[in-house]
């Protein structure tokens, strides 16, 4: 049995997609938390080390960093290894950069805590509604 919740934010970069939720409680820098070339968390101290970001709705609260952050979201969709969309609780400039140039759906004022790795997520940018699909066992 399933069941969906719907969460509403504020869209910042227009896009749909429906793809899998891979969820952070820690902040993301691109630039040194995310290796360039892999689309793999490389911080060591970072709770998704060694997982990779590609083709994932990436949830997590803010971005942090250097500016050249945006640079690589941009190079990562070149490369085909980017998120599908990215959902903050709170955007940081240096994020939303990355997702504008990148053209990747971001929505910002979700509470990140409803949403699980591994969820299925619907994320309509132009609506700034997120909807969780949530399998329940039993």
């Amino acid at each position: 049995m399933a069941k969906c919740i719907i969460l509403h934010g504020r869209g910042i970069v227009e896009g749909y997609c429906k793809a899998q939720a891979l969820v952070s409680t820690k902040p993301i820098s691109f630039l040194g938390d995310v290796d360039s070339e892999t689309g793999i968390i490389i911080e060591k101290k970072h709770d998704l080390y060694g997982i990779s970001i590609k083709d994932k709705v990436l949830c997590f609260p803010h971005g942090h960093g250097s500016t050249v952050g945006s640079y690589v979201l941009y190079s990562l969709a070149k490369k085909g290894l980017a998120p599908k969309a990215i959902i903050n609780h709170k955007a940081d400039p240096v994020i939303v950069v990355g997702a504008v140039i990148a053209n990747i759906p971001m929505i910002e004022k979700i509470d990140i805590s409803k949403i699980d790795t591994g969820d299925m997520v619907e994320v309509d940018a132009y609506k700034g509604i997120v909807k969780v699909l949530k399998t329940e066992e039993g």
